[in-house]
């Protein structure tokens, strides 16, 4: 046999192992709300997908108290493969006028299949009283210090708010995920300069801004032991088909995640399993493997949040 059939054969035999090795990753999707009702008539083949995908352990976000039940509900019909938080998203801040709320938050998220509180935090765009937030937002961030939990934060025209109620906490701050992040580079830089993580999402395809998401991949500002992925599911549907998606971004999406991407997921309903599409963009935008991100970014989840290897 020649020196170059040899050669080839072995470089054949080492791509089929890379191959094996990244389907066979453990991606850790951080936020879906697979409360949602959308998903009521076929979570099981959802959760399927995902594992299939190689979406291996996701974490169900609780946006409200009957959400962060139900969530913590379902982390024991999947054990090892769901995970819940527990929060009040301020969305639902009104809600917390119930005399019994922070009893019943706390009691959810004691349980240890509840990994993080939250979603909470402020958003301005919509609803809540920017007071009534700030004052629902204290006390979870004090009930995370209590409980020694991360915090999943939602945040929207609010940072300044957001690190200035955080600062209250600082010298017992547990660690803080800044939940599908949309802002500038520049409102990435105060979040990790005060030592959080960033959640990217299919955002990416949205953001036209040059200075956004893609600015921070792309210029390295934020490092990959700072980055966690997440779907949002059943939100941030990551259009690949999206004109301003740069062509190196759409050349290195395998056939594999489109297939998933294309086949279960749409606007209306995203799926945990359109997690590996997102690494591959991440990856291409930051000028890495896929397998480096992925890697990465599930090592951040599962030292973040605690989970079973």
């Amino acid at each position: 046999m020649s020196e170059d059939a040899s050669g080839s054969k072995m470089d054949e035999k080492v791509s089929a192992a890379m191959t094996q090795c990244f389907e066979n990753y453990v991606l850790v999707d951080v936020g879906a709300n697979l409360t949602n009702k959308k998903y009521s008539r076929d979570l099981d083949s959802v959760i399927q997908r995902a594992k299939d995908s190689g979406v291996q352990k996701i974490m169900v976000n609780g946006t409200s108290i009957r959400s962060s039940k139900e969530a913590l509900r379902l982390t024991r019909i999947y054990p090892g493969n769901l995970y819940s938080t527990a929060g009040v998203h301020p969305y639902d801040a009104k809600s917390w006028e119930d005399p019994h709320t922070l009893e019943e938050l706390k009691s959810i998220a004691n349980n240890p299949e509840c990994v993080a509180v939250g979603e909470c935090g402020l958003d301005y765009n919509n609803f809540s009283e920017p007071n009534i937030q700030r004052s629902v937002f204290h006390k979870q961030v004090e009930l995370a210090c209590r409980l020694n939990k991360p915090l999943i934060i939602h945040e929207r025209g609010a940072q300044g708010d957001v690190v200035e109620v955080l600062n209250h906490y600082m010298d017992r701050l547990p660690p803080v995920l800044i939940h599908s992040f949309i802002g500038t580079a520049e409102e990435a830089q105060i979040y990790l300069d005060q030592g959080f993580y960033l959640g990217i999402t299919g955002y990416l395809c949205k953001d036209k801004s040059n200075s956004g998401v893609r600015q921070l991949l792309e210029g390295g500002q934020a490092s990959l032991d700072r980055i966690l992925v997440e779907t949002d599911a059943p939100f941030m549907y990551p259009n690949t088909r999206a004109s301003k998606l740069p062509v190196h971004v759409k050349g290195a999406l395998t056939e594999r995640s489109m297939t998933f991407l294309q086949r279960y997921c749409t606007f209306q309903r995203n799926e945990p399993c359109a997690l590996p599409a997102i690494v591959e963009m991440v990856a291409a935008f930051m000028h890495k493997t896929p397998e480096e991100v992925a890697l990465a970014t599930a090592f951040n989840a599962l030292k973040l949040f605690g989970l079973n290897q």
